[in-house]
C-alpha cells in the first residue's frame, strides 16, 4: 500500500503543483510523445536484456506493491519450524525427519507453516541442506561454504532484474529529449504558421522532456531500488536458515540454535527473545490441540 501512496503523492504534487501555478493540464496530454518516450524504452529494453530477465522484471514488478516479502510473522515461523525439526531430531534422530524433508508440501510438521511452505525458494533452500544435514557427510566448514555460494549466485541472479530496470530509468531521459527534439522539428517545419500555433507545438515538444525525466525518476527508478530491497530481505532470509543449521552442525541445542538465526535478522524483523519463545509455545499448543 505504502508504495501505491507513494506513487500517488509524487503525480499529484507535480501535476497539482503544475495547475495551481497557472499550468493548462490539456497540453500535458500528449500520446504520440508518450508512444516515442515509451515505445523507445520498451524496446531498448528487450534489445538489452535475455529472456529470463524480462521474465523475472514481470513476475516481480505486480509484487511491489504488496511490500515487504518477509515481515516479523514470517521470521517467527522459521524459527519456530526450525526449532520443532531440530527437537524431533534431537527426540529422535536425523533420520526422522528425512520423510518431511522430501516431501515437505504432504508433511504435517510443514503444513503448521504456511507462510514457509509458499516461499518456494526459501524452503527449497532449508530441504536441500537438510537433506545433507540427514546424509551426515558434509561437515559445518563445507556446508558453510555451499551455503555461501548458493546465497552469493542467488542474490546476484536476484539484483539483475532490478539493474535492467534502473538502466531504463537512467535512459528515460534521454528519451524524453529524443521526443522534444521531434517536437521541435515539427515546430521548425511550421514556423510559417502563427505565434500561437508554432507556441503550441513548442509546449508539446517540452512535454516530452518533462515526461521521460518524470517517469524515470518518479516512478521506473523507485521500481528498480523497490526490486533491489527485495532481493536483499530475501538474502537475509536465506542467511537467517543458514545460521541457524550451522549452529545445529556445529553442536549447539535447538533453542540456542534459534538465538543464533534471531540475530541474523534485520532489526525491525526481529522478534525478541520473549516474543519468539511465546509463538514457538503457541504454534506446539495448537499442535497438541490438533
Amino acid at each position: 500500500m505504502i508504495v501505491l501512496i507513494g506513487a500517488a503523492i509524487a503525480f499529484f504534487s507535480v501535476i497539482v503543483g503544475y495547475a495551481a501555478h497557472g499550468g493548462h493540464l490539456t497540453i500535458l496530454w500528449q500520446p504520440y510523445e508518450f508512444l516515442i518516450i515509451f515505445g523507445a524504452a520498451i524496446g531498448g529494453f528487450l534489445i538489452a536484456n535475455p529472456m529470463k530477465i524480462i521474465r523475472q522484471v514481470i513476475s516481480t514488478v505486480p509484487k511491489i506493491p504488496g511490500g515487504a516479502p518477509y515481515s516479523r510473522e514470517h521470521y517467527m515461523d522459521l524459527l519456530a519450524l526450525l526449532y520443532e525439526i531440530f527437537q524431533r531430531a534431537q527426540k529422535d534422530g536425523l533420520l526422522s525427519i528425512e520423510d518431511d524433508v522430501d516431501n515437505p508440501h504432504e508433511s504435517e510438521l510443514f503444513q503448521s507453516y504456511p507462510r514457509i511452505l509458499s516461499d518456494h525458494v526459501a524452503l527449497e533452500f532449508l530441504c536441500d541442506y537438510l537433506r545433507l544435514m540427514v546424509g551426515g557427510n558434509m561437515n559445518p566448514f563445507e556446508m558453510e561454504n555451499l551455503m555461501d555460494v548458493e546465497i552469493e549466485t542467488h542474490h546476484k541472479e536476484g539484483e539483475r532484474p532490478a539493474a535492467a530496470v534502473n538502466k531504463v530509468a537512467d535512459a528515460m531521459p534521454g528519451f524524453g529529449i529524443v521526443a522534444a527534439l521531434l517536437g521541435v522539428v515539427i515546430a521548425l517545419g511550421s514556423l510559417d504558421a502563427d505565434v500561437m500555433t508554432i507556441g503550441g507545438l513548442v509546449a508539446s515538444a517540452l512535454i516530452g522532456t518533462f515526461t521521460g525525466i518524470f517517469a524515470g525518476y518518479a516512478f521506473i527508478g523507485p521500481v528498480g531500488q523497490a526490486m533491489e530491497h527485495r532481493v536483499t530481505e530475501q538474502t537475509k532470509f536465506l542467511e537467517t536458515i543458514k545460521v541457524t543449521l550451522l549452529a545445529v552442525l556445529n553442536g549447539y541445542k535447538p533453542v540456542v540454535a534459534v538465538e543464533f538465526g534471531r540475530k541474523a535478522m534485520f532489526e525491525a524483523e526481529r522478534p525478541t527473545f520473549f516474543e519468539l519463545e511465546e509463538h514457538v509455545k503457541m504454534m506446539a499448543a495448537k499442535k497438541q490441540e490438533g
